[in-house]
């Protein structure tokens, strides 16, 4: 029903800037909510933003004051303004998106980001 796309990965500098982007397609004005989440090797995949409908966004502590999400007025694109990137967020990206009545949840394929010298 939403099929979602990342872009925007790639190798940075420490204390560089990245901006990842998420385009939705499909039942976009079904979506609830969109989030990016990360996955780094050897670790579980843990929430890095979330943003719902109403705009109050949750963010987890390791990314707060350096990270920004955002989604467009059409609700069918998320971006993740990442700043301040250190070896610590090198991991793989993903888009997710929550469906309003419920329902399995959707994700992207991932983009890697890695930030190393």
């Amino acid at each position: 029903q939403v099929q979602l796309v990342e872009s925007g990965g790639g190798l940075v500098q420490p204390g560089g800037s990245l901006r990842l982007s998420c385009a939705a397609s499909g039942s976009i004005f079904s979506i609830y909510a969109m989030g990016w989440y990360r996955q780094a090797p050897g670790k579980q995949r843990e929430l890095v933003a979330t943003i719902p409908n109403g705009g109050d966004t949750i963010y987890a502590d390791s990314v707060k004051g350096r990270f920004t999400i955002s989604r467009d007025k059409s609700r069918a694109r998320c971006t993740l303004q990442m700043n301040s990137l250190s070896p610590e967020d090198t991991a793989v990206y993903y888009c997710k998106a929550l469906l309003l009545g419920g329902g399995p949840d959707y994700w992207g394929q991932g983009t890697q980001v890695t930030v190393s010298s």
